[in-house]
């Protein structure tokens, strides 16, 4: 049990590190223009909830 709890934590970081990579990497963007207004943009905030909640299904907390 304690080895599973491990292998999930080791799970949860290698996300949370892929994360914080990506997020750095787009910082050095900012000089780009901004999307225009028709463009699919204001629905990642959706989609982030709707890949979270995927997740919780994933690990099993949502049961």
């Amino acid at each position: 049990m304690e080895a599973m709890k491990m292998k999930m934590f080791a799970v949860a970081l290698m996300l949370i590190t892929t994360m914080t990579l990506t997020a750095v990497k787009g910082v050095a963007a900012a000089d780009a223009p901004s999307p225009s207004p028709t463009s699919d943009a204001p629905f990642f905030v959706p989609t982030f909830f709707a890949s979270l909640t995927a997740l919780a299904f994933g690990f099993g907390l949502l049961l």
